[in-house]
């Protein structure tokens, strides 16, 4: 039993070859842009529910409904179970010894004087073998234990692949939605202002009768209704596009879109938008932790690659049973064998050195793969930010263009019951009125997409409670 207690010892004892994994060092940058014409308070932790800051009832319906019941996230979780179990399987294999037990029965006849005895050859008779195995790699080097590190990290990258997916999930479901709402807005102001135009060219027809007007200015007059008018279908067909994209995002049919809840005007943009700095963004978005994920995998098979270089021990053990008749079987152990096996690569034509080249290789890429992932990170915090500060500015002309142009309507109005201006200059008043709406929705559209593109830059998403199972199992 000395040698085998020793052993023990060597496996307690016993080093990890290859590198020990460190989290990369965060961004060193406190900033994400030179200068700032926008404040943007600091907070330690990105939003983790930050679809409710537009204040709709419906669209955190819409964004609920597709985190239960999107067929991406159930592929994603689905993802998570086969990797946590791949984990338990290797730990098993790792940290506990195989122990099989057989049972057997052969017909045999052997015969004496093969072996020199010279005594009659019995006849042939029936063997019955009971046995238990017992085996056990001893993982001195740390090979088994790198190797399950790796599937450890293969874990993570499943889970934080999952938080990327819910991420990615509501920014398209309340993107979607923003652009559905915009969409249906400029549907209704542009029929509004067809029907401003075409009552104008009413007008102008029956001036045209009476020779008040040129025929050149009743043709312009309609080409430009006809220009309005032939917008329409291509708007009806995007915001259609968009019911079909929020329907697949729910898990839905899109012959089951029904996304009429959602309108601009119930949508409203936050007061403002919490940012973190750029070392948290490195911890929180879940693209980057799974890049880092996938770095630690690489350095785990860097120290498997090493350990295969080394000597590999295993010990084996059984006990048994033979016997000529069954019911002798389980009286007592008459075999039994323990053993201890050593292997040593000697020569592999350059396999094993290639092999730890190449994962050292590996390992190089996955780094500089997860630098680039930090720098797409930045540069989308960076762009939505510029984007924002210019969507402002826009916004506010367009806001005080159309409040002009709502107050000249009701001027216009005005003048037209006390007979101050003819019923087409109060149309024309009133598309220019529209027309401004249109282009105030625009904007307004524009400045909630990229607030919501901000906020999902900045890697929030929150956690399911099935989400959370699957981690704590």
């Amino acid at each position: 039993m000395k040698p085998t207690l020793t052993l023990c010892a060597l496996v307690l004892c016993g080093c990890t070859v290859g590198p020990d994994f460190h989290t990369p060092a965060p961004p060193d940058t406190q900033s994400y842009v030179k200068t700032s014409t926008q404040e943007f308070p600091a907070t330690d932790h990105a939003l983790p529910l930050w679809w409710k800051q537009f204040g709709s009832e419906a669209l955190n319906d819409l964004v609920d409904r597709a985190l239960n019941d999107s067929p991406t996230l159930a592929q994603a979780r689905a993802k998570l179970v086969q990797a946590r179990e791949d984990y338990q399987a290797q730990a098993g294999a790792t940290y506990f010894p195989a122990v099989d037990a057989s049972l057997s029965t052969s017909r045999q006849k052997v015969d004496p004087a093969a072996f020199g005895v010279p005594v009659p050859s019995p006849g042939p008779f029936t063997l019955f073998d009971a046995s238990v195995s017992v085996s056990y790699t001893l993982d001195i080097f740390g090979g088994d234990r790198r190797a399950l590190e790796a599937l450890r990290a293969q874990v993570d990258y499943e889970s934080f692949e999952l938080d990327a997916a819910r991420l990615s999930i509501a920014g398209n479901v309340v993107s979607t939605a923003i652009r559905r709402a915009s969409l249906q807005q400029q549907i209704t102001l542009t029929e509004r202002l067809v029907d401003a135009q075409a009552h104008q060219l009413g007008i102008m027809e029956g001036r045209l009768k009476a020779g008040g007007v040129a025929t050149f200015d009743v043709r312009s007059q309609r080409t430009l209704v006809e220009q309005t008018r032939a917008t329409l279908p291509s708007l009806v067909a995007q915001r259609d596009a968009a019911d079909h994209r929020l329907a697949v995002l729910l898990g839905i049919e899109p012959s089951k879109a029904d996304f009429d809840a959602i309108t601009l005007d119930s949508l409203h943009i936050p007061d403002s938008v919490p940012l973190t700095l750029p070392s948290t963004l490195a911890r929180e978005r879940p693209d980057i932790r799974a890049s880092e994920a996938l770095l630690h995998q690489a350095s785990a098979n860097v120290g498997v690659a090493t350990a295969d270089l080394y000597p590999t021990f295993s010990l084996t053990a059984g006990a048994g049973s033979q016997r000529t008749s069954i019911h002798d079987v389980l009286n007592s152990v008459n075999v039994w064998n323990v053993g201890l096996n050593l292997t040593q690569p000697l020569f592999h034509g350059g396999e094993l050195r290639a092999k730890k080249r190449s994962s050292e290789a590996a390992y190089d890429a996955a780094l500089s793969a997860y630098r680039q992932t930090v720098l797409d990170a930045l540069q989308q915090v960076v762009d939505s930010l510029t984007a924002l500060q210019n969507d402002a500015s826009a916004l506010q002309s367009r806001e005080v263009a159309a409040n002009e142009a709502r107050a000249n309507l009701d001027t216009a109005g005005a003048r037209y019951t006390a007979g101050g201006v003819s019923r087409f200059d109060l149309l024309d008043t009133q598309r220019q009125a529209l027309q401004t709406q249109l282009d105030y929705a625009l904007a307004q559209a524009n400045r909630l997409s990229d607030t919501a593109a901000l906020f999902q830059s900045l890697g929030g998403a929150g956690e399911d409670t099935q989400t959370a199972s699957l981690r704590q199992r």
